[in-house]
């Protein structure tokens, strides 16, 4: 059996309630893809994206409807060795990638403070250009469930709002483009036990930053959520979900205030009425 072959089974046979039910599940319950959609799956060679892009060929392949596929591999300035493991795992997975190239790391090399997020703003960017050149109305993402939680987490200790990544949303500066996020049910834990299954190894962040800087990863407010998050499990195991599941059960009766775009409301908006 080929790599990719064991690779695929495993998702239907050793998997299957965990990855590959919980990822038809959330194509369903969020309505990600519809009829006809041409879908461009964006990888970035982490483990993420390579599961994403297996899940969606076998999607294809044995969807009620029809739908199109392209394998979007951004290079935004990668070592040789990192650029080579993407092309080396895509061809051991059976994933036909295209690969375009950016200089997204040479333009944020020289902030000097965390360029994670104008990094990430841009590679959005470069990703719907370069998925709307090729006739797609929609780029799916990487991003699980653990992302979502820990997005909640950091909103609500860092941000002072409560705010989660959505599974789906409109590209403001791409017309008809839409971003999905098909994995948004699946667990990492849950990931990381199929690429470990399969014996596959996949990039870690590959950035010139993190490279740079190796104290960043171990302060960054993403593993901090990561860890906080590991404690919290052990106190119960439901404490995660519960975390989810908030923001798909808002109490508007009992929110103190809220805003949308432009309109700010507070409960004394209309208390005594």
């Amino acid at each position: 059996m080929e790599k990719y072959q064991k690779a695929e089974r495993s998702i239907f046979k050793n998997f299957r309630k965990e990855i590959w039910v919980k990822f038809i599940a959330g194509i369903k319950e969020y309505q990600l893809i519809q009829e006809n959609d041409k879908i461009a799956v964006c990888i970035s060679g982490g483990k993420d994206s390579m599961l994403l892009a297996k899940c969606m060929q076998q999607l294809q392949k044995y969807s009620d409807f029809p739908f199109d596929l392209e394998f979007l591999v951004m290079d935004p300035g990668y070592n040789k060795e990192n650029r080579q493991l993407i092309t080396y795992n895509a061809e051991a997975l059976n994933i036909p990638i295209k690969i375009f190239e950016t200089d997204i790391f040479n333009i944020v090399d020289n902030i000097d403070e965390s360029p994670c997020y104008l990094c990430a703003k841009m590679r959005r960017g470069y990703l719907y250009k370069n998925a709307q050149k090729l006739g797609c109305n929609k780029i799916a993402l990487g991003h699980h469930f653990d992302d979502a939680i820990e997005t909640i987490l950091m909103s609500m200790l860092y941000g002072a709002e409560i705010k989660t990544m959505m599974p789906k949303l409109h590209s403001l500066n791409y017309p008809g483009m839409e971003l999905i996020r098909p994995l948004y049910l699946v667990k990492e834990k849950d990931i990381i036990e199929w690429k470990n299954f399969n014996e596959l190894e996949f990039l870690q962040c590959a950035c010139r930053f993190t490279e740079r800087s190796p104290i960043y990863n171990r302060d960054s407010k993403r593993l901090e959520m990561k860890e906080l998050i590991k404690k919290f499990r052990k106190i119960n195991s439901n404490i995660d979900m519960n975390i989810f599941k908030s923001v798909h059960n808002v109490n508007l009766d009992t929110i103190i205030g809220y805003h949308n775009e432009d309109i700010k409301y507070s409960f004394l908006n209309d208390y005594n009425e």
